[in-house]
């Protein structure tokens, strides 16, 4: 097995083995352990899992988005990247504007009712195309507050001045590479509360050594089975645009989890991951010259990306 196929498998053993039981906000219920690090070392490819399907399109695009400090998700929508929808929608259904049947806790009722199912997948449709075509409805309902865009671009403290962390990053790495500060923080508690989720990949700090550039997350909270295959690749991505604009080499992603935990509705899928051997890792190819704010997702490419099929579990919300 490729080692980082192999680093996410012995996260899910351990905890499926040795995980608490817990009760959690969605009411699902989970099996947890409390840290657990996992390192991913850039030269030995990129760290997309192959024992089953992860969308690049969908990191790359969210990791884009991002970047350009935009918290809407219409420019998702508009790349087909639906990960971010189910919080927008429960702000919108739970507002007065919304006239539809009674979605209230959707993500469970739609597992559990074929009928609530189909008006469930009817009614996010019609929501998806207003936020896409109509733009005030899109302001209103397509944001999801002061999420990780506006903290990473725009982050704002209670006098007032407002921060660009990235440039900062940026210009630090780059002016003194020896700095301990080269760190961003998505989590702001004085704006938690206008967040639609708050951040789960709370901190990040980068590291400079010997012409190589690494990268440690912190991840307050990791939804193994769904979030976590994402979460690797995005911050591997992230490591690889930094180093290229700061003109060093990618090093380690060093991946660093508090709550790391499996949902009771995903152990048939990690069970079925886990008996599946893994592929050779594939590499990533960035194909402009283009500065990391200016890059699309069409610059990127994922070279010989061999993955076992994409295993399908519901989001809790």
């Amino acid at each position: 097995m490729n080692l980082f196929d192999n680093a996410y498998h012995e996260l899910m053993k351990r905890v499926m083995n040795t995980g608490t039981e817990k009760t959690d906000r969605t009411n699902t219920g989970t099996k947890s352990v409390f840290g657990h690090q996992m390192r991913f070392d850039l030269n030995r490819g990129f760290p997309l899992l192959t024992t089953k399907k992860v969308s690049f399109k969908l990191v790359a695009t969210e990791l884009i988005w991002f970047l350009r400090g935009d918290t809407n998700i219409k420019y998702l929508l508009e790349y087909n990247n639906n990960i971010w929808n189910e919080w927008a929608f429960k702000k919108y259904t739970e507002s007065p504007d919304y006239n539809g049947p009674d979605m209230t806790d959707f993500g469970h009722r739609a597992l559990a009712d074929e009928n609530f199912n189909e008006q469930y997948k009817k009614e996010m449709k019609a929501f998806k195309e207003k936020v896409l075509t109509d733009d005030e409805f899109s302001k209103k309902y397509g944001t999801l507050g002061n999420v990780y865009g506006k903290q990473w671009r725009h982050w704002e403290g209670p006098d007032g001045v407002v921060i660009d962390q990235i440039k900062n990053l940026i210009d630090g790495i780059k002016n003194s590479p020896d700095s301990r500060r080269h760190i961003v923080s998505a989590w702001n508690p004085a704006e938690i509360e206008t967040m639609a989720l708050p951040p789960c990949h709370t901190l990040f700090q980068f590291y400079v050594a010997d012409g190589k550039l690494s990268l440690q997350l912190y991840q307050r909270s990791g939804d193994i089975f769904l979030g976590i295959p994402f979460n690797i690749a995005s911050y591997a991505l992230l490591l690889a645009l930094v180093a290229r604009e700061c003109g060093l080499e990618a090093g380690e992603f060093v991946h660093t989890i508090g709550d790391a935990h499996i949902y009771s509705n995903h152990f048939d899928a990690v069970n079925t991951q886990l008996e599946r051997s893994s592929y050779k890792a594939p590499e990533l190819k960035i194909n402009s010259d283009k500065s990391m704010f200016e890059l699309e997702y069409e610059d990127f490419e994922i070279v010989n990306y061999e993955s076992h099929p994409a295993i399908k579990a519901p989001i809790a919300v």
